[in-house]
């Protein structure tokens, strides 16, 4: 079974912010620990549910930097984008604050090809010498990361290390797991974590685990000790906070934000063009957590 070389649950954690939008170390620092207490092998920082379209290059360093003294579990750091030089130099930027990997988003908006994915995923690769994990989520980027792409990285670039898998076909990333075997595939699309444990995935990162990460763990442990009922009963239970952590009216990272702030946590509301929760959402958060540990 391939190993899961940063933890088998993570969370994409989201970026608190202080009431006039400014990033809130502080509050990074102590949201990471409760994390960390509350089931997380591992962390994301500054992936998408972290608001990282919205997030300078000095607060990315800033929010690594809290973080990486906060707590002592595996933090891999986004530092991809949609400009390939930029990217280049947040990674290198990034090298020095303890992270230990780099999350490499498919570029966004402008949908490049096949062949300009390749050129950019090797050029972020040759800028660290840290593990990577290639993000694949096409819902938001516009643009699918192909299988032969995947395999031809996970076979032929030393520190492609994991994938985060978004990309809603378990039976294609089955195809991935057996051509690259030493690959660690994560779930990044909580209702398929179970289906992509079933081809071969060794763990999650997650945004329903801000607060059910006890329970996602027990779900993975349970799966790969062979208890595939008891997987799916976990699963079952799960399934409302999967619904709730995103929606046409409440897109990720609303949902998480709002959870945070129902369970104590000064995460701040979104920035623009996320701004803030609609009303009622808190509301719905305090419901979905109450018949989740009820």
């Amino acid at each position: 079974m391939t190993s899961a070389p940063f933890g088998r649950v993570m969370t994409a954690m989201v970026t608190p912010f202080e009431d006039d939008g400014a990033f809130d170390p502080e509050a990074a620092a102590k949201l990471a620990q409760w994390l960390v207490a509350n089931g997380n092998d591992g962390l994301v920082l500054a992936g998408t549910t972290g608001e990282s379209p919205t997030i300078t290059a000095d607060e990315q360093i800033a929010l690594f930097e809290a973080v990486r003294a906060a707590v002592d579990v595996p933090l891999v750091g986004g530092t991809g984008g949609n400009d390939t030089r930029h990217s280049v130099a947040l990674t290198e930027r990034a090298a020095d604050v303890g992270l230990d990997g780099i999350l490499v988003v498919t570029p966004y908006y402008n949908r490049p090809s096949q062949a300009g994915l390749r050129s950019h995923f090797r050029a972020l690769c040759e800028t660290t010498d840290l593990p990577v994990m290639i993000y694949d989520i096409p819902v938001r980027t516009g643009r699918k990361i192909s299988t032969d792409l995947l395999i031809e990285l996970a076979t032929e670039v030393g520190n492609v290390a994991a994938l985060k898998d978004a990309a809603g076909n378990p039976g294609e990333t089955a195809k991935v797991i057996a051509a690259a075997p030493d690959l660690a595939v994560y779930s990044g699309d909580d209702p398929l974590t179970l289906p992509l444990l079933a081809v071969g995935a060794v763990g999650v990162v997650g945004v329903a685990t801000h607060w059910c990460g006890t329970m996602m763990g027990q779900m993975i442990e349970a799966f790969m000790s062979g208890d595939v009922a008891g997987a799916a009963e976990l699963n079952t239970r799960m399934i409302e906070s999967f619904a709730f952590e995103t929606g046409d009216d409440a897109p990720n990272p609303l949902p998480a934000k709002a959870m945070m702030r129902t369970l104590g946590h000064a995460v701040g509301q979104a920035r623009l063009p996320m701004g803030e929760a609609p009303p009622g959402l808190e509301d719905e958060a305090r419901a979905v957590f109450a018949r989740l540990n009820g």
